[in-house]
């Protein structure tokens, strides 16, 4: 499989937030890092992302798309974007320390 380059800024377009709930921190025993990406990112893209930002082997990248939530407030309709994440297993030994800013 050939080496994606992908430019700076696609790298940080790429890299939306890290999400910080009790099953993300329960991936963490695992070394596993989960991001929230853009709808149109690719695995590829993603593992780029990851190991040129923050300079890490990611072995694994898997993906997940949540679908918006129909929600009502005061009778009126809306619905939630659509979120898709990705869940990042980094090489044995490596870290990423998603507290602290990029």
């Amino acid at each position: 499989m050939s080496k994606l380059t992908i430019s700076k800024e696609r790298m940080f377009d790429i890299i939306r937030a890290p999400v910080i709930t009790e099953k993300a921190t329960m991936g963490s025993e695992h070394n596993q890092v989960t991001f929230k990406v853009p709808l149109n990112a690719s695995k590829p893209e993603i593992k780029a992302a990851i190991e040129g930002v923050f300079g890490v082997k990611v072995t694994a990248v898997n993906t997940l798309v949540a679908k918006g939530k129909v929600k009502r407030f005061r009778g009126r309709i809306g619905v939630r974007n659509d979120v898709k994440k990705a869940i990042v297993t980094l090489a044995e030994g490596q870290t990423i320390d998603v507290t602290t800013g990029v």
